[in-house]
């Protein structure tokens, strides 16, 4: 029973990192959530797929500050609502003809954009979160 529940979180860690990836071309599909609850899952099942996650170049740092609490750059938070409402307000201008649906759209973008203003801020010139060790593999 053991290696079943193993598998199933590696699998389950896989897909949350794929969903997590997704989320950040696609507006609506959250990344955070799915990154962290792969960093869960591959923290019970594999040390050497956490350690990846976890130092991986494009999320690692992103993962952990968010779960430090230090929370996103002043950068990360700029380019995040940027990119938020770019795509947001062109689905709404252009992809949607109800005037509820844009309602929806807009009230979703000011719902993230609350969310991300309240996360900690630090200065995009702070030194990244420290590194886990890579001695730690399994």
């Amino acid at each position: 029973m053991r290696e079943l529940a193993r598998i199933a979180l590696l699998i389950g860690g896989t897909l949350c990192v794929g969903l997590g990836v997704l989320g950040i071309v696609l507006p609506l599909l959250p990344t955070t959530p799915f990154l962290l609850l792969a960093s869960v899952c591959f923290a019970r099942s594999s040390k050497r797929f956490h350690l990846w996650l976890l130092t991986n170049r494009w999320c690692g740092a992103y993962i952990r500050n968010y779960r430090e609490g230090r929370g996103i750059s002043r950068r990360h938070k700029a380019v995040t609502l940027a990119v938020l409402w770019l795509t947001i307000g062109a689905s709404a201008a252009f992809a949607v003809s109800r005037w509820w649906l844009r309602g929806v759209l807009l009230g979703i973008a000011a719902a993230v954009t609350v969310h991300v203003g309240r996360l900690k801020t630090f200065p995009s010139a702070q030194p990244p979160a420290p590194q886990p060790d890579p001695a730690d593999r399994r």
